[in-house]
């Protein structure tokens, strides 16, 4: 295996917030537990960590290199400039796939705003770094609500990643905010391994375990 003190890994974490106007966003529930939790394992490794956070309620990991992000498009500058210079890129970031096309400057007032918004769909970073990999492991995660394999496996072939964590949200004790999960980890391979139900730290520890890269 690689040397773990000279694996540098990139996780991103948390939702993103697309602006109305200054009080009102577009985003998702996520709270980041399950890429601060893989930020913790990595460290425990032994790998060095950036970790590219959006909006969350979390206290900053031991021995990380955090950058907060509010937006999609800011989470893609930062993934973008620290890309080439990891080994691991583990996507778990719930980025908001559409902004508003107009950002108003001021609040709208509910009486003259429209009852419609113009969306434009966000960078998608995972997919734009896969199409510039070198030696990169790239670790993408799938949210769904049904046929979650499926759609994961689909996922997997469409981004050209190594690995994807297949997630069902809208359960009791799994998916976002929850401590606990299940996820499905899928190789490029197509082979498959469960993990869970079982803390997300306990997960994060295992999916770092096996994406490991090997020496080369």
């Amino acid at each position: 295996m690689s040397n773990a003190s000279s694996i540098r890994c990139l996780i991103t974490a948390g939702p993103t917030r697309e602006f109305i106007d200054p009080v009102r966003f577009l985003s998702n529930p996520s709270t980041g537990k399950m890429g601060f939790a893989l930020a913790e394992a990595a460290v425990a490794a032994g790998w060095t960590v950036d970790l590219v956070a959006g909006p969350v309620a979390l206290p900053e990991p031991d021995d990380v290199i955090l950058y907060p992000v509010v937006t999609a498009e800011e989470m893609f500058h930062h993934v973008d400039a620290l890309f080439d210079a990891c080994d691991v890129l583990i996507m778990t970031a719930a980025v908001s796939d559409f902004r508003p096309v107009e950002q108003h400057a001021r609040k709208e007032k509910k009486d003259d705003a429209a009852l419609t918004i113009e969306l434009e769909r966000t960078t998608d970073i995972l997919k734009t770094m896969t199409e510039r990999k070198a030696h990169q492991t790239v670790v993408g995660f799938a949210a769904e609500t049904n046929d979650v394999e499926v759609y994961a496996r689909r996922k997997l072939e469409e981004k050209r990643c190594d690995w994807m964590v297949a997630n069902k949200v809208g359960e009791v004790g799994a998916g976002f905010a929850s401590d606990t999960n299940a996820v499905t980890l899928i190789a490029a391979d197509g082979s498959s391994l469960k993990i869970g139900p079982t803390s997300k730290a306990e997960i994060a520890k295992q999916i770092i375990q096996l994406v490991t890269p090997s020496a080369s």
